[in-house]
């Protein structure tokens, strides 16, 4: 069930790349097809959370290698846009995955209008992270 929860979650986010694609921001994008995702699969969700810290030591690795994988996918993105080292953007996509986990979190128990500024808050947290970022690895 981890591997499915993780499965689906993935797959929404590649589909956000691909809106991406046709305009928009990534940040924006990525956070509202996150958020979407939260909103539709909260027990899902509550799934990755729960077992991330669980009794089981194979969920548990489940888990560490679901988050895996959304921080390689998000390093090579940032590394094949934005042209920085890997371990650089393997440290920035780390970042930037446990904000959004951590946020997820917090969305499941919120109301519409707290989610939204939730939703904001965390779209800011990630532009300064991205945002750093380059300044640290421009000449």
């Amino acid at each position: 069930m981890v591997d499915e929860s993780g499965l689906m979650l993935r797959q929404l986010m590649r589909q956000a790349r691909q809106r991406i694609a046709k305009g928009g921001s990534v940040i924006r994008t990525s956070v509202s097809t996150f958020m979407e995702f939260i909103g539709n699969n909260p027990n899902a969700f509550r799934l990755l959370l729960r077992e991330r810290s669980g009794t089981s030591a194979a969920f548990r690795a489940a888990v560490a290698r679901e988050i895996q994988h959304f921080i390689a996918e998000l390093a090579d993105y940032l590394e094949l846009e934005n042209h920085m080292p890997r371990a650089f953007t393997e440290a920035q996509a780390e970042a930037m995955v446990t904000i959004v986990f951590s946020a997820g979190a917090e969305a499941l128990d919120v109301g519409v209008e707290q989610r939204r500024q939730l939703e904001e808050r965390l779209v800011l947290q990630l532009r300064m992270i991205f945002e750093r970022g380059l300044l640290l690895v421009s000449p």
